[in-house]
């Protein structure tokens, strides 16, 4: 499946993956630069399952990162 990318920086998720992943508007998505290649894994609605077994370490770091971008969201 493929998307484009607008002038604005967004873009459109398929419907397939949208459905299969119950993806709705306001989830959270986490996007995850590995190398060359871009992931992009969908979080959990519950914070603490979100966080529960990422075992990169850094989460503190990555926790502070996250509530400080919702903040700028509200």
């Amino acid at each position: 499946m493929r998307s484009t990318i607008t002038t604005r920086g967004q873009t459109v998720i398929p419907i397939e993956i949208r459905k299969r992943f119950a993806l709705g508007p306001a989830d959270g998505l986490e996007w995850i630069v590995e190398g060359k290649e871009i992931r992009v894994v969908p979080l959990p609605r519950d914070p603490v399952a979100a966080f529960r077994g990422q075992g990169r370490g850094q989460s503190t770091e990555r926790l502070l990162d996250d509530r400080d971008w919702d903040r700028r969201r509200e």
